[in-house]
């Protein structure tokens, strides 16, 4: 093969295979990029467990398990869209009602993690004080006043 001299000034190119260089775009590609579209479907196998321990083991006036259904359909909505559009640091994406609070977490692969949990409510729950009371304040380290003094 003659040898061919590049005139001064001119750049040789080089360049890979087709085969080489879609791999590397490919490997880019798949490192980068997913973009995966995440929906309420998604994560239905998730969201069937939960309905099915509502059902079972949560009693709620408030919600007959249809209402918790659509509701926990709703809430997924909202920590999907909650999810999409968080900021660059953030991992999570997070939707409550009284009652349900569902979490989606970023993980390594490109479905996220989720997390379904029933936020425990009791009737007999202390109450808080009104917003007309004051709740009595103690200086640490004051002594009382006794009735001799």
């Amino acid at each position: 093969m003659p040898s061919r001299d590049i005139p001064s000034g001119e750049i040789q190119r080089k360049t890979c295979p087709k085969s080489l260089s879609s791999q590397i775009l490919l490997h880019f590609y798949k490192e980068r990029f997913i973009l995966t579209t995440v929906t309420v479907e998604t994560f239905k196998d998730e969201m069937a467990l939960a309905m099915k321990a509502y059902d079972s083991y949560v009693i709620n006036i408030d919600k007959v398990p249809e209402e918790f259904e659509s509701s926990l359909k709703s809430l997924m909505a909202k920590a999907i869209r909650a999810y999409e559009t968080r900021g660059p640091q953030l991992r999570h994406g997070i939707a409550l009602d009284k009652h349900v609070t569902v979490i989606l977490s970023q993980s390594d692969n490109e479905r996220p993690l989720c997390g379904i949990y029933f936020n425990l409510h009791s009737p007999y729950q202390k109450q808080s004080l009104p917003k007309t009371i004051k709740p009595i304040e103690e200086i640490i380290g004051e002594v009382r006043k006794t009735k001799e003094d």
